[in-house]
């Protein structure tokens, strides 16, 4: 080999990644290439050979907060969860059905999806996970046991006591109490969320925090109403709205209701549920499924559901994807959701970086510093510490105006409060200067520009009662 083409391929190796140091959609050869995260994967319909993908979501709860209501954040579903390739036969009997998932319930669990839609039936004297035939379950469309996945999702909330799993039972079982009987033996009665704590007509669920605290950890909804009354399984269609499953619901700039469900703009339910998957599931075909057609559902769903973005998205293959894929999704639900941002990364709070000083009053405070006449002034940026219980803003400066990125943890706070929080400098949701009036996150807020003397005043929430008030940004 002459030295011009020694020193051309040790170039080109050079420029490979291995060994853990691929990125995001780098060429690889396995799954050790690819960097946390990741794992390599081929999507035929997209890209030739095998690139990294992700394989894992966002802590939203870590990132960002776990103090908000639990129906302000969004979470990764599978679509029949059980159906898992190359599950053994339980049966005897050589299975003759399609599946869904490729990972088994750990996998997914560890891989961060919190919602497992499961389809129960009773079968040979038990409950079962199963396809059915007919209406029925039978030898060759069973999975297995269903008190063999209940134990996998006890095994996960005892080794992780701050995770919440919810569970969507397609629930075909007629045995009195024949759920409360496998959930029982499963051991996961002690994580139960009870129904008489569950949200009537649209209000907001309990706080994240709250549900952790209390070890109400479990969400289980059932599609039978009669099991509500009879074995406190909560009736899915009192608290959730959701889109056609199938064909049906992969219409592009189309969401509508399935017919169990009420229509999807229905405010009295405040959990929202978009499925897209294939009525039969094609492997191939998934990973484009699951990549910007699906962000181009989840948008169209947020205008069919009355501007609500969803909580819950369910997919099959889940970790099939041309890079982002159902994580990216699901970062930007949650983006959405916390901050109004197109992804959860931008609603992160850096600490190390800059930060303001931010009063809470209401509209009897006012804040008139003593600043020099004839110019605007920027907000003055210092450290200050933060309180035990926050809420969070975020500014920035630019060209003399004040551009305002907002948000606020918790949403609601009272009108009157003196303690200061400590609020990072970074760019997000929009701007506000000038008298104009921006919409950030859907809420309507109406900036000023600084004039000498003055603070910027902004109004938050409804304008009445405890949850409403005025921010008021001190110069300096």
């Amino acid at each position: 080999m002459d030295l011009v083409k020694y020193l051309f391929l040790a170039t080109v190796l050079g420029l490979l990644c291995s060994n853990g140091d691929c990125k995001l959609l780098d060429e690889c050869s396995s799954d050790g290439d690819c960097g946390s995260g990741l794992y390599c994967f081929s999507c035929a319909e997209d890209f030739s050979g095998s690139r990294c993908v992700r394989s894992t979501v966002t802590d939203q709860f870590k990132l960002v907060n776990d103090s908000l209501p639990f129906n302000k954040y969004a979470f990764l579903t599978t679509h029949n969860a059980y159906a898992i390739d190359g599950e053994p036969s339980h049966t005897g009997v050589p299975r003759i059905t399609f599946t869904n998932q490729e990972d088994n319930i750990t996998q997914q669990l560890n891989n961060g999806v919190r919602g497992l839609m499961l389809d129960t039936y009773d079968f040979d004297g038990d409950v079962w996970l199963c396809h059915s035939f007919k209406g029925q379950c039978h030898d060759y469309t069973a999975f297995e046991p269903a008190i063999d996945t209940l134990r996998e999702i006890e095994a996960f909330l005892s080794a992780n006591p701050s995770e919440i799993v919810t569970l969507i039972l397609e629930d075909y079982v007629e045995a009195p109490n024949g759920l409360t009987k496998v959930f029982t033996e499963a051991g996961l009665m002690k994580y139960w969320f009870p129904v008489t704590s569950m949200p009537q007509n649209g209000q907001d669920w309990p706080l994240v925090s709250d549900m952790v605290s209390k070890n109400q950890r479990l969400l289980v909804f059932t599609s039978i109403k009669s099991k509500q009354d009879s074995e406190g399984i909560a009736y899915q269609w009192n608290y959730m709205v959701e889109n056609q499953y199938g064909d049906g619901g992969m219409n592009a700039g189309s969401c509508s209701n399935r017919a169990e469900s009420s229509v999807l703009n229905d405010m009295t339910k405040s959990l929202v549920l978009v499925n897209y998957f294939k009525s039969i599931p094609i492997k191939l075909t998934t990973c484009v499924q699951n990549s910007l057609d699906l962000i181009n559902m989840l948008q169209t769903c947020y205008g069919s559901a009355g501007n609500r973005w969803a909580n819950f998205v369910a997919v099959d293959y889940y970790k099939r994807s041309d890079g982002g894929g159902t994580f990216q999704a699901v970062d930007t639900l949650n983006g959405k959701l916390l901050c109004g941002c197109d992804d959860v990364h931008a609603c992160e709070i850096d600490f190390a970086g800059d930060f303001v000083d931010l009063a809470v009053a209401d509209q009897r405070q006012q804040v008139r510093p003593s600043l020099p006449a004839g110019r605007r002034h920027n907000i003055s940026r210092h450290r200050s510490t933060l309180p035990a219980s926050s809420s969070t803003s975020t500014l920035e400066m630019d060209s003399g105006d004040v551009v305002l990125v907002w948000r606020q943890f918790p949403p609601r706070l009272p009108a009157t409060s003196s303690w200061f929080s400590r609020v990072h400098l970074c760019a997000c949701l929009c701007v506000c200067s000038g008298g104009r009036e921006c919409r950030c996150g859907g809420n309507s807020h109406v900036g000023k520009e600084i004039e000498t003397g003055m603070g910027l005043v902004l109004p938050f929430g409804s304008g009445s009662g405890s949850g409403s008030g005025f921010w008021v940004l001190g110069l300096g």
